[in-house]
């Protein structure tokens, strides 16, 4: 169970921010403002607690808290994002991290390593971690051995056609994953139980699970039905103006 959250206000200049899909336009602040806020009601009203952040107005993407550290029970990691534009970002994520973690618990991703939290996704006491254009094999051998201090497995699955892990996988408990594209037939997930989510709602993977609740993007009417057939209530966020950006659910929080 979840009791904490950690999110940052979108920035002024979001529009700037990274993409692989410019033919959706750039983001409308005003409108990124307004999905977050609902963003975060979502969160509290699943009984977590949430550390808003000041804006980084030279940032452009730093509304991805995800990214630039992973949180678990027993430990944190400050990453190494991939994105050369995103390396600044850490150093104002570890003052909010100290608020939970002492100075011993917490572990840094040092160059060559590479890491970025949406290429992390947590299955119990297992962290695969996806190999990706942001995320290396140092990175990821620098995770595995602090994390694998504290009795984490680390398994690294090597991603071919999209962005990070979670853009194509994401957990959502009872041994329950949804999935799409490269995903549907990774021998690293077989033995879960798999939710295949249609091509046309490809984005709609990205859902998070909420303490029981899970969060899915509004606009994925397939996705939104899967879910609640597999038994969870479901709470619908928008959040098209993050997706303009390459942003979804799950790279607007850390959730511990």
């Amino acid at each position: 169970m979840f009791k904490h959250t950690i999110v940052r206000t979108p920035c002024s200049k979001i529009c700037d921010g990274i993409t692989s899909a410019p033919e959706l336009g750039q983001p409308i602040y005003e409108k990124a403002l307004e999905q977050h806020a609902k963003y975060i009601e979502a969160l509290k009203s699943t009984g977590v607690d949430v550390l808003v952040l000041p804006a980084l107005e030279e940032y452009p993407d730093s509304c991805f808290v995800e990214d630039v550290a992973v949180l678990s029970e027993k430990c944190a990691i400050i990453t190494n994002p991939g994105a050369g534009t995103r390396n600044g970002e850490t150093e104002y994520i570890v003052d909010a991290i100290k608020k939970f973690y002492s100075d011993d618990q917490i572990g840094y991703i040092k160059n060559p390593g590479t890491l970025e939290g949406g290429d992390v996704m947590k299955v119990g006491d297992t962290f695969y971690v996806g190999v990706s254009a942001r995320t290396n094999e140092e990175g990821i051998k620098q995770f595995a051995d602090f994390f694998g201090s504290y009795g984490y497995t680390v398994k690294a699955v090597p991603l071919t056609e999209v962005l990070h892990l979670k853009t194509g996988v994401n957990y959502i408990e009872n041994n329950k994953m949804l999935v799409s594209g490269e995903f549907i037939d990774k021998p690293d997930f077989a033995s879960y139980e798999k939710i295949i989510v249609p091509e046309e709602e490809a984005y709609g993977t990205n859902c998070i699970w909420m303490n029981g609740t899970v969060i899915v993007p509004e606009g994925y009417d397939a996705v939104k039905k899967a879910v609640e057939d597999a038994g969870y209530p479901v709470i619908l966020v928008d959040t098209s103006e993050f997706r303009k950006i390459d942003g979804g659910l799950s790279c607007l929080s850390l959730r511990f």
